[in-house]
């Protein structure tokens, strides 16, 4: 890198039309919005549901950046609003060994002049002179660094480091708040808890997901196939229930992420695969279809620092069973069915249960459509601008 910051250069949402500057009242933020780019996962809904409020805000001027090479020109159509692009270019690998080891570049090359800069999935650029928030989704690379990939493991150096510049930091739980004060050795009026909300599940009939399941009775798992999730866990507990259940269906769908040959595994060993539907990754509308047509949603996490796809079962009317880890028994309080991490049998007990009491059933979706409602997208998406005001003049 040279000492050289060039301008930034913008796409702007209507081509070749000149956008005016933003008036002088308006907060300038940028926010990365790498995790939009191909299919979404959990911290991309974060940053969508986020960046599709805050755009539209009149206070804010906002600008998204992608630390991607190859995505930076493709931004433009996975961007909500009327944010503004960057497209100057932004290569991954060679900004964060620059950013582990110095406060250069700055953002600032990038965008232009801002006065906050949000890194919503755990990387917060340095900056000149802008104030820094940095979302810290959960300690799985701390806690279980066996389950993470190399690049990730990278991130509680670059997050101890724009600490250690002053960034302000965004959990989306009170639990991850507490591991992140112990690990870092942070103030904790440095960290800021905000939860995640819930988005509304399409009104779509149960048929349909009892079509694409190939049956009327189907446990449901949804997210990235990887370690943390621990899909294995929850084939061999399908195994133990499948014997004594003969129209009893699983099925698992998201996109692979690493580690998902453990799963292929686990379903070839299985006595009941051809009964086990592995989907991969599914368009919202097929997702909403097999939520609510779903008997049991059940979600054997080995850690999670929030955990959506399980509300948005209970915002589905589906009865859940989850693992008691890390931030879920805050986030599902007495809605679900909770049980240790990578016990099998109670596992299996929790989903036999729901499936012999139908009573037992709907006080867990009552239970589940009260929790839910509880977690909003608009109130996140307020908060965190609030923060971004106060640390803006702090």
């Amino acid at each position: 890198m040279t000492g050289e910051q060039p301008a930034a250069r913008y796409r702007d949402p209507v081509p070749d039309r000149p956008r005016p500057a933003p008036p002088a009242n308006e907060l300038r933020v940028a926010i990365d919005a790498t995790s939009l780019l191909g299919h979404r996962t959990g911290i991309g809904t974060f940053t969508h549901e986020l960046i599709e409020r805050i755009a539209v805000d009149p206070a804010l001027d906002v600008t998204c950046f992608a630390v991607s090479w190859r995505g930076r020109r493709s931004l433009r159509g996975y961007v909500p609003g009327r944010a503004r692009v960057a497209e100057w270019p932004m290569a991954a690998r060679p900004l964060r060994q620059a950013w582990l080891r110095s406060d250069l570049p700055p953002i600032e090359a990038f965008t232009g002049a801002v006065e906050v800069v949000h890194g919503p999935n755990f990387v917060v650029p340095p900056s000149r002179k802008a104030a820094e928030i940095v979302t810290v989704h959960d300690l799985t690379t701390v806690r279980f660094p066996e389950l993470c990939t190399a690049d990730t493991l990278a991130y509680p150096a670059l997050v101890a480091r724009a600490i250690r510049r002053g960034a302000t930091v965004h959990t989306p739980s009170v639990s991850v708040a507490a591991e992140v004060v112990e690990h870092f050795t942070i103030d904790a009026s440095r960290v800021v808890p905000i939860p995640n909300g819930v988005s509304p599940i399409a009104d779509v009939d149960p048929v349909e997901g009892h079509l694409l399941a190939g049956g009327d009775r189907y446990l449901l798992s949804l997210g990235t196939v990887e370690p943390r999730k621990d899909l294995p866990l929850l084939v061999a507990a399908f195994d133990g229930l499948a014997a004594a259940d003969p129209e009893l269906r699983l099925v698992i769908a998201g996109p692979d992420g690493w580690g998902a040959d453990a799963l292929t595994e686990a379903i070839d060993r299985s006595r009941h695969r051809d009964r086990i539907l592995r989907l991969g990754w599914v368009e919202d509308w097929d997702r909403a279809a097999l939520l609510r047509g779903a008997t049991v949603f059940v979600f054997p996490s080995v850690y999670e620092g929030f955990g959506i796809p399980p509300l948005e079962a209970m915002t589905a009317g589906v009865p859940v069973v989850s693992t008691d880890a890390g931030s879920l028994p805050e986030v599902l309080g007495d809605a679900a069915r909770l049980v240790p991490t990578g016990d099998r049998d109670g596992l299996a007990s929790a989903i036999a249960a729901i499936l012999a009491d139908p009573v037992l059933a709907r006080d867990l979706v009552q239970r589940g459509h009260e929790r839910a409602a509880g977690f909003s997208w608009d109130t996140a998406a307020a908060a965190i601008t609030e923060l971004y005001h106060r640390v803006a003049q702090r």
